[in-house]
């Protein structure tokens, strides 16, 4: 298998020179440090997962997690050593709050190290991943004193979370849930119910498991305006914060998957023996608000699972290309093989992995820049903003992210061959591995009805026509430079496109079945353009800091924004008819 080198180069850059780090880093809460530092705390971090994540990566999928008989978890070989290694290294902690023991880091940093992490080993890294979106619910809705009682060791990562959302008939359908919670006398509650498809939900790598638990009062109203979020915790705690007596929840399966054998898919049984103990965050009837805190962290994240998936393929596919003789490419000496990569198909496969793995890094770090200014910004308004755009962001960031994933790992099996439907040579894993990323955190469907149901309408539909109009005002940026001008005119194009589309959906608002049936190719269409937006803003900067960056990273940028924009990116035009057709056509076809 190809080892993975972690795109440090491109990932300064876009830290850097896209989305502004110096400045994100003297917003009110993060450590006092600037580039330099962070440039290093990264090359360290890619050290670490480079040598002790990535090499378990194969391990864990031939051996997967087993489910031992009372009821425990045994990770596969080398993962519980790995995961202690990563614990003491601090590396969970980076992007977390000082006041509660994290390394105060913007979020944008832990993104990085997310995309590193989910390059190296999928599956290890999702249980940092449900911890990270668990700290944060806490952090924004649990009391002073759950914070001090849980957040210290889940930043360390000596204690895991999970999000229990999912049962066997409520999925995607939340206000289906019926997992109950009685409360007791003590202010406690008792919980009692079924969870499936629980990641991470038992396993021995974690000291505790902090369960985030979605569950019904007697009274509660019916559907999600019904549901509270407790804690859960596997372990309860004595008086002096030490581990107490086991919790009333257990693993009673584990699912057997395509992909992510390492990563434990659990169901968990609650209350079986008397009641499983929780403690309600917020209010009561408030939970699905909480559960979104954590969810839309989550969803980011997803999307650089297959940011990370598909850069991994990439580097794979790449060797595989300059190593592996076939044919004769055009223009080769007769008689000799050539390697695949000087074929015309090939190379357009690998440009399509290269120029779409770098649209997706800019996608998502600039999302959890956005987080970070709506988090920390002194001004209202700028908070505000970003938090809009961050709305707006992150469907694209999972949908699209993750469609994207899905394609490249596809790819990569594609330009192996033969060789590439074989286990042996590595590729098929990342392709297995990456198919649930379109299903999990909600479907890639649930994205694009979110953003056409509920993104377009933020502020009255001003939020997405700020942003087009910054793709706009690049547009007329693109004629400054003539190497650049197709490019512009390409994005041009598509421009128009998704403002048509727009505004048609919005006329269509009130109709439903007009909108949605239109949903996830109009989220395939703005994600494209904005994807096509950020390689030729990249590309601008580069050829303005020319002396700084040097020629080589100048022409880079300029060759992966005509490609994608001036190649790739002109295939979503005929979306349009899709959006705004006959919806009657696709809902009487079946």
């Amino acid at each position: 298998m190809t080892d993975y080198r972690a795109p440090l180069t491109d990932i300064d850059f876009v830290l850097n020179r896209v989305c502004g780090l110096d400045r994100l880093m003297t917003l009110p809460g993060f450590v006092d440090a600037d580039s330099s530092v962070v440039r290093d705390l990264l090359a360290e971090a890619a050290r670490f997962m480079e040598q002790k994540i990535a090499p378990l990566n194969k391990i864990g999928d031939t051996h997967g997690v087993k489910l031992n008989a009372d009821h425990s978890i045994t990770m596969p070989p080398g993962f519980t050593e790995a995961y202690r290694d990563f614990v003491d290294a601090g590396w969970g902690a980076v992007p977390c709050d000082e006041g509660f023991g994290g390394g105060g880091f913007p979020w944008m940093i832990g993104i990085a190290i997310q995309e590193i992490m989910n390059a190296c080993n999928m599956a290890f890294s999702m249980s940092l991943t449900l911890t990270q979106g668990a700290i944060d619910a806490i952090i924004h809705h649990g009391t002073e004193i759950q914070k001090m009682t849980y957040l210290p060791k889940m930043m360390t990562g000596e204690w895991s979370g999970t999000m229990n959302l999912t049962e066997p008939d409520a999925g995607s359908d939340v206000g289906a849930v019926r997992t109950k919670a009685e409360r007791n006398s003590d202010g406690t509650y008792s919980i009692f119910g079924n969870k499936i498809y629980i990641t991470f939900g038992e396993h021995d790598m974690a000291d505790n498991i902090i369960h985030l638990v979605l569950a019904r009062t007697p009274d509660a109203p019916a559907g999600t305006k019904g549901i509270s979020c407790f804690i859960v915790p596997k372990f309860l705690l004595n008086n002096d914060g030490s581990l107490g007596r086991r919790n009333d929840v257990v693993c009673t399966a584990i699912e057997h998957k395509l992909g992510i054998h390492a990563s434990p898919t659990c169901s968990l049984s609650f209350g079986d023996n008397g009641g499983a103990i929780g403690f309600l965050i917020g209010e009561e009837n408030r939970g699905m608000q909480y559960m979104f805190t954590m969810m839309n962290q989550a969803r980011l994240s997803v999307g650089v699972e297959g940011l990370g998936l598909g850069d991994r393929a990439y580097q794979h596919a790449l060797q595989y290309a300059k190593d592996r003789r076939q044919g004769r490419a055009p223009g080769a000496p007769a008689g000799e093989s050539s390697p695949i990569i000087d074929h015309p198909d090939v190379k357009r496969m690998l440009l399509t992995m290269k120029t779409t793995v770098e649209a997706l890094r800019r996608l998502t770090y600039w999302n959890a820049a956005c987080l970070d200014v709506a988090t920390h910004h002194q001004d209202v308004a700028e908070r505000e903003w970003a938090s809009d755009l961050a709305a707006l962001l992150t469907p694209m960031s999972k949908g699209w992210g993750t469609d994207m994933g899905v394609e490249l790992t596809g790819l990569a099996v594609q330009i192996h061959g033969g060789m590439g439907f074989i286990e042996e040579t590595g590729v098929a894993q990342y392709y297995r591995d990456a198919r649930i990323t379109t299903i999990y955190e909600g479907t890639n469907g649930i994205q694009a009805m979110d953003l056409v149901g509920r993104k377009l309408g933020l502020r009255g539909g001003e939020v997405v026509k700020r942003h087009l109009g910054a793709v706009d005002a690049l547009c007329e940026k693109l004629k400054e430079h003539k190497e650049l001008h197709a490019t512009g005119a390409a994005l041009s194009k598509t421009l128009s496109a998704t403002r048509v589309a727009t505004t048609w959906l919005a006329d269509h608002s009130g109709n439903p079945i007009d909108s949605l049936s239109g949903a996830t190719p109009y989220l395939r269409l703005i994600s494209t353009l904005t994807a096509g937006f950020l390689l030729a803003e990249s590309a601008v900067i580069a050829i303005q800091a020319s002396d700084e960056v040097g020629a080589d990273c100048v022409a880079e940028r300029i060759a992966s924004a005509r490609f994608f924009c001036e190649q790739l990116m002109p295939a979503t035009d005929g979306l349009v008819a899709a959006i705004t057709g006959d919806s009657s056509l696709l809902m009487s076809a079946i």
